[in-house]
């Protein structure tokens, strides 16, 4: 669809509507419902974060709006439930950041970012108890268990540091990790049951976790990278592979790893 005129918001919450509609609508969209497309919603995120991490600004613009269109759909199906509509959304998020930045909005001043942090923790404890949610203390109340689980141990380790629950420096976490892993190895040795080692190798990955967080690398996109690298030297080991005459499943694994060192120093620059 073609027109000079530039789409404003209203065109796109009137779009949505259009395709929910269930006489002249997509037949896809209008079978959607709320757990169907929550997993959109998050893939949708993670393409935001990898188009940022790729510094591809122009697909940033584009993600940003799969992005939106995913508000959009949710709020246009709490609309037809009779829920909430799009506008309810956008004060909702309004009232909670000035209420959450009084002193951007107000006259409250901090003396530094711990002190901001704690007043934004404070700020969301009363939230939940105007919400009657039940009274929690806990230095770990209000960590959502909505996050990915990397991002929820990350949150879980910031708040007991708050209190000085962590490591002083990267050094004991390194030391942690060689011991979960050694209890991962005795694991498959002892047997190889899998409740053990499934619990064995979340505490390996706690701590890698942890050990991201006390060398200020985010978790989430060095993983990204590491991704990206692993996905690019498989590519050039199979077109070696091809290049060779052979392809890469006809391959036992010690002429694999050599086209996998191949394509590791086709990646080193040339002194």
């Amino acid at each position: 669809m073609s027109d000079a005129r530039r789409h404003d918001m209203d065109d796109l919450l009137a779009i949505m509507t259009r395709l929910r509609d269930p006489q002249n609508g997509c037949p896809w969209d209008v079978q959607q419902d709320f757990s169907t497309i929550a997993p959109y919603t998050i893939e949708e995120a993670y393409e935001v974060a990898d188009a940022i991490d790729r510094k591809d600004w122009h697909d940033l613009r584009d993600e940003l709006g799969d992005l939106l269109l995913q508000v959009v759909f949710h709020a246009q199906m709490a609309k037809e439930a009779s829920l909430f509509e799009f506008s309810d959304v956008a004060h909702a998020i309004s009232e909670k950041m000035l209420r959450r930045h009084p002193h951007v909005f107000g006259d409250e001043r901090y003396d530094d970012l711990d002190a901001q942090k704690q007043a934004w923790d404070d700020i969301k404890a009363a939230e939940r108890a105007a919400k009657g949610e039940e009274h929690d203390d806990s230095a770990l109340a209000g960590v959502s268990r909505g996050l990915p689980e990397w991002k929820r141990a990350l949150k879980l380790q910031e708040r007991a540091a708050r209190v000085g629950f962590d490591w002083p420096d990267e050094q004991p976490v390194l030391d942690k990790l060689l011991e979960e892993v050694g209890e991962v190895r005795a694991e498959f040795a002892n047997g190889r049951d899998t409740h053990r080692l499934q619990d064995e190798i979340g505490d390996v990955l706690f701590v890698v976790v942890n050990l991201a967080r006390h060398a200020n690398v985010d978790f989430s996109q060095a993983l990204r990278h590491a991704n990206a690298k692993f996905e690019r030297r498989f590519r050039a080991m199979e077109q070696l592979a091809h290049a060779d005459g052979k392809p890469l499943p006809e391959q036992d694994l010690a002429s694999q790893e050599m086209l996998w060192q191949r394509a590791k120093q086709q990646e080193k620059p040339v002194a």
